[in-house]
């Protein structure tokens, strides 16, 4: 006979109705008050009866974070031994055992030390979520893999603890915690973000302005492309929405033809491009009446081939309608800048039928187009 007061194995557990949700609070450096953020909303949540507990918090020793975390329940740390030393990490299991409505977890992208079951955080919270526990957590742009090499470009630092670009995408929330580049830096001159000793040196290297307008932009352009994806996936999904997509990222599409200053056009383009941080496309419509020359051939491979060193992508679709052809593909693509070459047609060609740009320019809206004034030759 079962007696009900007897558990199985199998009755110890039960398997979350559902996966955790999980919100990331991003900026563009330390100091910019992502970990502030994330335990302000704690403490509100809390008070709004969520059971919520602070899995791994780094205070760095700021006050003003230090004090914030008072009143949340703190799980305590695992330790391990590692060659004779006995360092802290985040307790995972510990956490899951615990299983609160909501934790905690600072610096995303932190490496584990060796001996953990875990070589990232991240993963510790891929665990947390499977257990059905909501996290949130924190992370600086200059983590994200996808931009690692553009990062060591503008700051000259390579960064080595980075995190895979799904977990952005992924995420059920992204707050980006945004500073002005000057309040960043007289929060560092002021101490609040490192030792007086290191202000200086900051200062003079990674906290140049320079570099901080540029993550900040890197990472609100981050967040732009986040929000427009889940727009365009909500609209494919909702057959009742009727409002157009709202393109928030920049693309650049350069319309290539046979003339030679077609090369010119795809330079400007990616000029263009490199200033907005804008993919970079270039389409090139064929007629289906007539074959191209092999001087012809050769000269829309060499474009292709521009298009490529630049990182553009080449598209190549057949049309007797040159206008209709571009204006699909600006529409597949969400294109927002459109380059394009003055025209080389005959004034009577452009009286009778109008130029391909007039044609564009009546058919295309919400989208710039650079006509660009080049001779006949490169």
């Amino acid at each position: 006979m079962h007696n009900s007061s007897n558990h199985s194995p199998d009755q110890l557990y039960t398997p979350p109705a559902r996966s955790g949700k999980h919100k990331i609070f991003i900026g563009m450096s330390p100091g910019v008050g992502k970990t502030y953020k994330m335990l302000e909303e704690g403490h509100r949540l809390r008070q709004e009866g969520t059971d919520v507990a602070i899995g791994l918090l780094e205070t760095h020793n700021r006050k003003e974070t230090a004090a914030k975390a008072i009143g949340l329940e703190t799980i305590p740390r695992k330790e391990i031994t590692w060659s004779g030393v006995t360092l802290t990490e985040m307790d995972t299991d510990a956490i899951i055992a615990r299983r609160p409505n909501l934790v905690l977890v600072d610096e995303l992208a932190h490496t584990n030390v060796p001996g953990s079951v875990r070589g990232k955080r991240y993963q510790d919270v891929e665990m947390i979520l499977a257990a059905g526990i909501d996290v949130f957590s924190t992370v600086n742009i200059q983590h994200l893999e996808s931009l690692n090499d553009l990062v060591a470009r503008i700051t000259g630092v390579v960064v080595r603890e980075r995190i895979p670009d799904h977990l952005l995408d992924e995420a059920d929330e992204v707050v980006v915690v945004d500073v002005t580049p000057e309040t960043l830096q007289e929060r560092l001159k002021d101490g609040k973000i490192y030792a007086p000793e290191k202000i200086d040196q900051s200062l003079d290297n990674f906290f140049q302005r320079r570099n901080l307008i540029a993550l900040r932009e890197l990472a609100l352009r981050e967040i732009a492309d986040n929000v427009e994806e889940d727009a365009l996936e909500r609209g494919t999904q909702d057959v009742t929405l009727s409002a157009p997509s709202c393109n928030i990222r920049e693309r650049v599409l350069v319309c290539v033809s046979t003339y030679l200053n077609s090369l010119q056009l795809i330079r400007r383009g990616a000029r263009i491009s490199g200033y907005m941080h804008a993919p970079l496309y270039g389409v090139f419509v064929d007629d289906p009446d007539r074959f191209l020359t092999k001087e012809e051939s050769l000269h829309i491979e060499t474009c292709k081939s521009l298009l490529t060193e630049f990182h553009g992508e080449f598209i190549r679709v057949s049309d007797l309608n040159k206008a209709k052809a571009i204006a699909e593909v600006a529409e597949k693509y969400r294109i927002t800048q459109i380059v394009i070459g003055e025209s080389q047609q005959s004034r009577w060609k452009i009286l009778l039928k109008g130029s391909l740009t007039q044609q564009l320019l009546k058919s295309l809206k919400d989208i710039d187009i650079h006509i660009i004034a080049t001779g006949k030759k490169t």
